[in-house]
């Protein structure tokens, strides 16, 4: 999303939109949920095309793009797809791509400078969109043609076998937007708007009457060696509009999203959010002349930002409107809100929702080794939180604004994210992501600009990932230099998602937690998670060992399961992902069996 390192306070501290009271978790511990057939199991890469194909290794702080390179589209070769193709993936995001607000100053190209005391990082951030009808000129061979090349990107990764999502960033817009190559008939947002009111269904945005925005003090924007002489703390924004996080001031914090101003969909926020949808709002018609555009041109799907700042209402009539002309649209929604994801999905009409404040957490705290983690933990998420609509719940392990696996601020070490992944991509039918260099291990250890180091690579700097170029090798994308230990890693990716894509029970089986079942037999604790995936023709038994430590299990079948099964006597099972053999002389005895430490198994029979 934004500001990372403020984000979760925010998400903490700011109004949701349209929430109730969130229940206290529970951890019912149900044997078992069935589900009906259908195939949701999108495996999706998302990467940042400003950092994807940059081979340059410079890496100065507050680098400018001379001295740190940028990835352009054309990095993106038939070469890098095939390999992306290979690896198991069916979708790929592309993230970053429309046009925002930047430091760098492309005027010579007719394009108007930004204000950089209004900009985060000399990059700018991908989420404050300055012209949702355009592309990054920063991601361009040749700026004049960006359009062209991204189009060309989306033609060639179709030719490749890949479909394509990007962001649509629907709540907040750039403090500087205007959009110089709009369509002639749509307006620029808040070109008709009252700006004497501090709300109008029919303005596009929220304005404090009265007071000129103000910059956040203390903020150095593009750090002490950029030089800039619309670099001077001030920006002209009179009347002041409110700030992409709800902020409705005049200053907002140097924490706030103050480069972004908010949307709005019609809802006053200052009348107990009261809803003002008939007429539609402005905004909109708007953002569905913005879908429909890039839809247009071949996007398969959007991934969407923030989805609960904006009310569930356009989602439900935007995506039906969209998919009426569009009809294998999908979207995806960040979301945050448990309570919320229901509404999202049956009423807002959303594919998939992100699984973050659930399995991502839950995860994450296991392989961690935190003190109170628990598998029972998740069981409360497929039991619970997403009961009933666990298929449209997208879960991973990374993206860019999680920190990485291999980060000292997340595990250290990404091996300890085996048991992690293997539950990810194989819980259940939903979707599977996997961010770019977490394949190979990308540790982002450093402060690159705006981004602190805080084991996240950079959205909003000029700059190299390190072990993921290793893997890029100077555009060969063949992994030549690459250490044994990340080979490795990356077969162990390829091996976990090419299975999960290619077994129908891993896609589209049924589900059957077997905690109840063996939580009082031999070498069970709650860092061990075992469940079974099955159809009639495919059976997996799937053991994850969180523990830092090997474990000796005895991991039983109840006796109703297997009669259901069909399944008796001897039993051999094979490991999907290396091969290995396991035996029992009698399965109603159970599997007696021995996982390393943060390993897993996925056991076909």
């Amino acid at each position: 999303m934004m500001k990372r390192i403020t984000f979760l306070i925010l998400a903490a501290l700011l109004p949701v939109k349209f929430v109730t009271a969130q229940p206290k978790a529970n951890h019912p511990k149900t044997k078992k949920r069935m589900q009906t057939n259908s195939n949701h199991k999108l495996v999706i890469y998302q990467l940042l095309p400003r950092l994807f194909g940059n081979a340059k290794t410079t890496n100065k702080f507050y680098g400018s793009i001379e001295e740190n390179g940028v990835g352009k589209f054309n990095d993106i070769t038939d070469a890098g797809l095939q390999e992306i193709k290979k690896m198991g993936f069916s979708h790929v995001w592309y993230t970053g791509v429309i046009e925002h607000a930047t430091m760098t100053d492309y005027s010579a190209h007719g394009i108007h400078p930004d204000d950089p005391d209004v900009v985060k990082g000399r990059a700018g951030s991908p989420y404050a969109v300055k012209d949702y009808y355009d592309v990054d000129p920063d991601l361009a061979v040749d700026v004049k043609n960006r359009m062209t090349e991204y189009e060309a990107l989306i033609k060639r990764s179709h030719a490749n076998g890949l479909k394509v999502l990007m962001d649509f960033i629907p709540n907040h817009v750039a403090r500087t937007y205007h959009s110089d190559v709009k369509p002639a008939s749509v307006h620029n947002f808040g070109e008709d708007d009252d700006k004497s009111k501090a709300f109008d269904a029919r303005n596009d945005f929220y304005y404090i009457p009265g007071q000129p925005f103000k910059v956040p003090g203390g903020y150095n924007p593009g750090g002490n060696d950029f030089h800039s002489p619309l670099k001077d703390g001030h920006f002209d924004e009179n009347p002041a509009k409110a700030t992409g996080n709800d902020a409705f001031t005049a200053s907002p914090s140097i924490d706030d999203w103050f480069e972004t101003v908010k949307l709005n969909y019609g809802v006053d926020y200052a009348n107990n959010r009261t809803g003002h949808f008939d007429p539609i709002p402005p905004v909109w018609q708007k953002m569905y002349d913005i879908l429909n555009f890039w839809s247009n041109k071949g996007i398969d799907g959007f991934r969407c930002d923030m989805v609960e700042m904006v009310p569930f209402e356009f989602w439900n009539w935007v995506i039906t409107k969209l998919k009426a002309e569009h009809p294998n649209l999908i979207f995806i929604g960040e979301a945050y809100n448990k309570t919320e994801y229901s509404n999202y999905i049956i009423k807002g009409k959303f594919d998939y929702l992100y699984d973050k404040i659930g399995l991502y957490d839950a995860i994450k705290r296991l392989v961690r080794n935190e003190d109170h983690a628990t598998t029972w933990d998740i069981n409360a998420i497929w039991n619970h939180d997403s009961k009933g609509i666990d298929e449209h719940m997208i879960r991973f392990m990374e993206n860019h604004d999680e920190q990485r696996i291999a980060s000292n601020d997340f595990a250290g070490n990404p091996w300890l994210a085996v048991p992690g992944m293997i539950v990810t991509a194989t819980l259940n039918k939903g979707p599977v992501m996997i961010y770019f260099g977490q394949e190979v291990g990308e540790p982002a250890t450093t402060a690159e600009g705006f981004s602190g180091a805080d084991g996240r690579s950079s959205i909003f700097d000029y700059w190299g990932v390190p072990e993921h170029q290793k893997w890029l090798n100077n555009g060969k994308f063949d992994g030549g230099q690459l250490s044994d230990d990340q080979k490795n890693l990356r077969s162990f990716y390829s091996k976990l998602l090419n299975t999960v894509k290619a077994n129908e029970a891993l896609t589209n089986g049924k589900f059957y937690e077997l905690m109840i079942a063996n939580e009082h037999n031999t070498g069970f604790n709650t860092r061990v998670y075992m469940y079974l995936r099955y159809t009639d023709n495919e059976k997996v038994l799937v053991i994850t060992n969180f523990n830092r430590n090997e474990q000796h299990l005895n991991v039983k079948l109840p006796a109703d399961l297997l009669q259901q099964l069909h399944v008796s006597g001897s039993v051999n099972f094979t490991d999907l992902l290396n091969g290995s053999s396991y035996n029992t002389s009698d399965i109603n005895n159970g599997l007696d069996i021995t996982l390393p430490a943060s390993s897993g198994v996925m056991l076909k029979f």
